[in-house]
């Protein structure tokens, strides 16, 4: 196999409770990448649609997470990467993760797959290290993985993939303006007071336990975050008012997605997604901003392969 034709998806990180360590993977928006073998060692970036990437292989997420696998498996075969962004960069919905998680992916099946999808995270995370100035995981993990996932430590890198209760349905409103995870994330106080930590925590470990018993009561309960919304809300239009119209709509909980300025929200069942989509927009309407709402069931794939020649 000289060529590979896959669908990297978007996904929801944080997911309110878990900052840095939660996601999810969505299944109707994501980028189309083909990766080829060239006889030039390396990897390079071939053509850009849908959005301006940098093509330099040491400025683009996609290439940078390449060269991380290529090196280290010491292939002396080349790649090229060609990218149809669909995901906007700076939308808050995994556009750098869908990049670089789709380029190992990509190069390890060309390869003969010698990593696993889970092994394949930490290459992919020298792509994310580039686009936020930190390397996590938590948008990389749902784009390899599939479904829900959790990461117990970014350094020695526990992934843990969680069950999805059938019923769920995200759905995603993006106003059309960018915010970069590096600002996003400058923002942030490095430290914490212990009492909002332990509520975080309680509601993290009830969001968890909920996934595996579909508790959706005790799901909506737990879709708080006490620490970083406080302050990355501030960078969003209309945010409190959008969170509140999902719920009033029915929705089971909302937040931030990722670093922003994208606004998630968890329902049950796809009629009450959608009726929440509708809640949502309004507020952007009125205030004449342009926006993107996507309605996706939880994707449990991940990456899919979408043609091989």
């Amino acid at each position: 196999m000289n060529e590979i034709n896959i669908f990297s998806p978007a996904s929801v990180a944080n997911v309110s409770c878990g900052f840095d360590v939660l996601g999810f993977c969505l299944d109707s928006v994501g980028d189309f990448m083909r990766i080829s073998k060239t006889s030039s060692p390396g990897v390079t970036i071939g053509t850009v649609t849908g959005q301006k990437l940098p093509t330099d292989p040491l400025e683009n997420v996609a290439s940078v997470a390449g060269l991380a696998l290529v090196n280290e498996i010491g292939c002396k075969e080349g790649f090229r990467i060609d990218i149809d962004k669909k995901i906007k960069p700076g939308s808050g919905i995994g556009s750098s993760a869908a990049s670089a998680a789709g380029a190992v992916f990509g190069i390890n099946e060309l390869l003969g797959a010698p990593y696993t999808r889970n092994e394949l995270i930490r290459f992919a995370m020298a792509g994310e290290a580039l686009a936020s100035g930190a390397a996590h995981a938590d948008n990389l993990a749902p784009v390899l993985l599939g479904g829900f996932t959790l990461v117990r430590s970014n350094v020695t890198l526990d992934v843990i993939k969680l069950p999805n209760p059938k019923e769920l349905v995200a759905t995603v409103i993006h106003p059309r303006i960018e915010l970069k995870t590096l600002h996003s994330r400058a923002i942030l106080k490095a430290t914490i007071p212990l009492n909002k930590a332990v509520e975080q925590w309680g509601n993290l470990g009830a969001f968890v336990s909920a996934l595996y018993t579909e508790d959706y009561d005790l799901l909506s309960r737990s879709m708080e975050d006490k620490v970083i919304e406080p302050y990355r809300s501030m960078l969003i239009p209309k945010f409190n008012e959008v969170r509140q119209a999902a719920l009033n709509a029915g929705a089971l909980g909302s937040g931030i997605s990722g670093s922003g300025p994208s606004i998630y929200a968890l329902s049950r069942g796809k009629k009450t997604a959608e009726a929440v989509g509708k809640a949502m927009e309004i507020h952007y309407k009125n205030l004449d901003l342009e926006y993107q709402i996507h309605v996706s069931k939880i994707n449990t794939e991940g990456i899919k392969i979408v043609r091989n020649s």
